[in-house]
């Protein structure tokens, strides 16, 4: 006759204390990682609108540029003269304006 050993398995027991400490710590930890998927959320958010309001200041700012260009063309009185003449279509005393029409291609 063989004799079988047998092993009994020790059970362990989880203590309410343990299964406590565990549930807070899943808990904190999902609250953790929620904040930090805010968190990154807002920051792709804010790139979005520096990035917006980034192009609206270069459109200003080149809009400034032509502006303060065309200020100092018109300080000169030859160039107020040719720009009168050639949109408002005014003439010196003793010249004629004439209308020529374009051509069709």
């Amino acid at each position: 006759m063989s004799v079988k050993k047998t092993k009994k398995r020790r059970v362990r027991k989880i203590s309410p204390l343990y299964k406590f400490i565990c549930l807070v710590f899943i808990c904190v930890s999902g609250w953790m990682l929620f904040e930090v998927a805010k968190e990154v959320q807002r920051t792709i958010t804010l790139k979005k609108q520096l990035n917006e309001v980034q192009d609206k200041l270069q459109k200003v700012q080149d809009e400034n540029s032509y502006l303060t260009s065309e200020k100092e063309k018109l300080q000169d009185p030859d160039y107020v003269a040719s720009y009168a003449r050639g949109n408002y279509l005014l003439s010196k005393g003793d010249e004629q304006v004439f209308y020529l029409p374009e051509k069709d291609q």
